[in-house]
């Protein structure tokens, strides 16, 4: 029911100051006409500080629980903005292992001064996200902090889903001789970020991928025979580079890559040349890289490219046996080049 507040909030002119975070009237007030009002469900409606959640209709299965911080910086960029990210990225960690998504909680760290208006821009865009991904969120908490000691919003997201008891994905499932198929392009994330965040103008635009892949991965093991996809991973932080270093160290295996097969859009391949960058570490939103078994991997091949987050998928390599664990490259002018893990950070803030 609408509180009689004062006045409304000014959402226009209006910014965020201490008060909003003191758990009085005005906490209440901006709870209700702006997260509730952009997020509002069911289990939201509550009021409590804990969300009472339906039992998923299964009769056997695990639960998968994922979370994730998001200080990205700027908070808008092209294609997406720190709202819809908070929503893709943690849906995503859930998918990854096999699971369907069904809840988010999602926490707001907002510095003094923030404009309601940003604010509200974020919340409406990770509502759409969620709403577009049929997992709500059901929960949640909003902390501010002095002028100076936050850097706008930062936002931290948790999942939950269901897992069936028929499916084992992990890391440490890849073995020699299994495929590795790539759901995209890769870097369009990072790089759409940097040309917003250095004021970067090229010649076409290039938007972020951020996007939720759960519906994809399920389409992926529907394909599949069972327990012929063995690892699932989103290549965020560090990018695909990073990836398949974690997946190579956790198996025990070595990867051997082809980079002509590689998918990078010729726009993210220029600005990576200009800026000297590599596109192999550059964080990605909305692809995944899959470990299918050999005998799998043309049905699943087919299936990640007959879905919308999938049309450009690719098979790029194969896991090999190294007790080095190295990640190798074939390069495009005939030699081979270790994939290494970064030993800085290419591009700070992008997930």
């Amino acid at each position: 029911m609408k509180k009689n507040y004062i006045r409304p909030l000014d959402i226009k002119h209006g910014c965020i100051d201490m008060s909003h975070g003191a758990g009085g009237k005005a906490a209440a007030q901006l709870i209700e006409e702006l997260f509730l009002a952009e997020l509002d469900n069911a289990y939201l409606r509550q009021g409590d500080d804990a969300a009472v959640l339906p039992l998923p209709a299964m009769t056997e299965g695990r639960l998968v629980m994922a979370t994730d911080g998001h200080v990205v910086s700027p908070l808008f960029f092209p294609g997406g903005d720190v709202g819809c990210l908070s929503v893709h990225g943690t849906v995503n960690d859930v998918a990854m292992m096999g699971a369907q998504p069904l809840y988010l909680s999602a926490s707001f760290i907002i510095e003094e001064g923030f404009p309601l208006i940003d604010l509200q821009r974020i919340v409406r865009s990770m509502a759409a996200a969620a709403r577009a991904a049929g997992v709500p969120v059901v929960t949640g908490d909003t902390k501010v902090v002095e002028q100076g000691k936050g850097d706008g919003v930062f936002i931290s997201t948790t999942g939950v889903g269901v897992l069936p008891a028929d499916v084992h994905i992990s890391g440490c499932h890849a073995r020699p001789g299994d495929v590795l198929l790539l759901s995209g392009t890769i870097g369009d994330h990072g790089v759409a970020v940097l040309s917003q965040r250095e004021s970067l103008a090229f010649e076409t635009t290039i938007e972020s991928d951020t996007a939720a892949l759960h519906t994809l991965v399920a389409a992926m093991l529907a394909a599949a025979p069972a327990g012929a996809v063995h690892v699932l991973r989103d290549p965020t932080r560090g990018g695909l580079a990073t990836t398949l270093n974690e997946i190579a160290r956790q198996s025990g295996v070595g990867v051997v890559l082809q980079e002509a097969a590689i998918p990078v859009l010729p726009q993210v391949d220029a600005a990576c040349e200009l800026l000297g960058l590599d596109p192999l570490y550059v964080a990605n939103e909305g692809k995944l890289v899959a470990v299918v078994a050999p005998e799998a991997a043309d049905a699943v091949l087919a299936a990640m490219r007959a879905h919308p987050c999938g049309h450009a998928a690719a098979r790029i390599g194969e896991v090999t046996v190294d007790p080095h664990q190295f990640v190798q490259m074939h390069t495009r002018f005939g030699g081979t080049r270790v994939v290494d893990w970064l030993s800085g950070e290419q591009l700070p803030r992008i997930c």
